[in-house]
């Protein structure tokens, strides 16, 4: 196998494609890449460079990604989402790299929700689904597009009227579901034999996105393993894949869809041990793969994320120690990340300090920071810190107000707090 494969993950900029990002940033088999649409998207925030790919509606849009690929020598095409997966996959022989998804069939299948249960209905239990409204024998049911995906035009129907409304042959109009809801990551290999399966409970949802996840009893991961298998004797996917359940009025598990993209809250498994994107990319190459899962205990929460873009160039950070660095007996762990930010940057870090202790030096030692600074500025009490920052695009952190203050107004440099520090880590690759 090449080493590294260039790879470019499109788009880059929504969650399933930062997923992707987060599990291959780190590993040393592949390079890279992100492709968007232009607009405003995360996308820029966590790619220094970005390939600027027209929506996949638009005419054009192969033209500019095989540019992108051109461009950059991609080797593979990661597709990180449904929308995408839809406009690539009957055309994946016009793309001039390899476009990560399995077979044509596949897609077709999964991509619709009444297909999926029409070929595993009787093998799996499925939910009752109604063809018209005279059908439905009692409310509430559920309606949902037949195609979509997360919470996308997601109805809970009440009533005749509301139901009387509803398009039948877009929409997939089923019983109501109300119990706990499971997603179960899978990986199987090219000749399709399960190599991983592992459910996790969506205890908190929002937007179609499961914002806490837990691990399931032994007696709930066996049976979601022999369901896993079972869509394997109908449907051979090979790579990542998901599918989910829900529990009805009787606690019965029933499939809700399965679906062939990486799904953001794979993060969950991929912190067990099992990183999807990165064996996907392996075996794709020929490369044989397998997975070692730790068991103990875990559990994920989510929230949003702030990312931030900070213009202002700049080679030189002064720092200070007490209360910025080091605050109540212990490392700022998001400022000293920042600093070795700095370190891969190249910029110059020159701590200024009014320490009280007797030993600046000994006192880093013990944080084991002593090797972080290019140079090391100790001040009286009595010094002011302004009148030892060289002037030039520098920046300047400091928990006191009063120092800040004095340095911001006679050099003109910005200044920042501690608690201002997350807008200074970039998390551009």
């Amino acid at each position: 196998m090449k080493k590294p494969l260039n790879v470019l993950v499109f788009p880059a900029g929504m969650e399933n494609g930062l997923e992707i990002r987060q599990a291959l940033q780190g590993c040393k088999e592949v390079k890279l890449f992100g492709a968007s649409s232009p607009g405003l998207n995360q996308a820029s925030y966590v790619y220094k460079a970005v390939c600027v790919v027209r929506d996949v509606r638009t005419p054009g849009w192969l033209d500019d990604l095989n540019d992108a690929i051109q461009r950059h020598n991609i080797d593979v095409v990661f597709p990180a989402n449904s929308t995408v997966i839809d406009a690539l996959s009957p055309i994946r022989w016009k793309v001039n790299a390899e476009v990560l998804l399995p077979a044509e069939e596949v897609i077709r299948i999964t991509r619709s929700k009444r297909a999926t249960l029409q070929l595993l209905h009787g093998l799996l239990p499925t939910p009752r689904v109604f063809a018209n409204a005279q059908e439905i024998p009692h409310y509430p049911v559920f309606a949902k597009p037949d195609q979509g995906y997360g919470s996308q035009g997601i109805e809970l129907v009440t009533s005749p009227v509301q139901a009387a409304v509803i398009d039948f042959h877009k929409m997939i109009v089923q019983e109501h579901l109300p119990g706990k809801e499971y997603s179960v990551d899978c990986f199987s290999s090219a000749a399709g034999k399960l190599l991983f399966s592992g459910a996790r409970e969506r205890v908190r949802v929002r937007m179609g996105t499961s914002m806490h996840a837990e691990v399931v009893s032994d007696e709930v991961e066996s049976l979601m393993r022999a369901h896993a298998e079972a869509i394997l004797s109908k449907l051979q996917i090979t790579g990542a894949w998901f599918f989910q359940m829900k529990e009805d009025h009787e606690g019965v598990l029933r499939l809700l869809e399965i679906d062939i993209r990486i799904a953001g809250t794979m993060c969950f498994n991929r912190a067990r041990g099992v990183n999807f994107p990165l064996l996907s990319i392996l075996q794709s190459a020929g490369l044989k793969v397998g997975t070692l899962v730790n068991t103990h205990p875990l559990t994920l929460d989510r929230c949003l994320r702030n990312r931030y873009r900070f213009e202002y160039d700049y080679d030189m950070v002064y720092v200070d120690l007490d209360d910025t660095l080091v605050v109540h007996e212990q490392l700022n762990v998001e400022l000293v990340t920042f600093l070795y930010q700095c370190v891969n940057q190249g910029k110059t870090i020159v701590l200024i300090s009014k320490h009280l202790g007797p030993d600046i030096r000994a006192h880093l030692r013990r944080w084991r920071i002593e090797q972080l600074f290019d140079e090391i500025i100790w001040l009286k009490e009595t010094d002011s810190k302004a009148d030892h920052i060289r002037p030039g695009p520098t920046i300047f952190i400091d928990d006191s107000f009063s120092q800040r203050a004095e340095v911001a107004e006679r050099l003109g440099i910005p200044t920042f707090d501690p608690s201002m520090v997350e807008a200074l880590i970039d998390d551009r690759i």
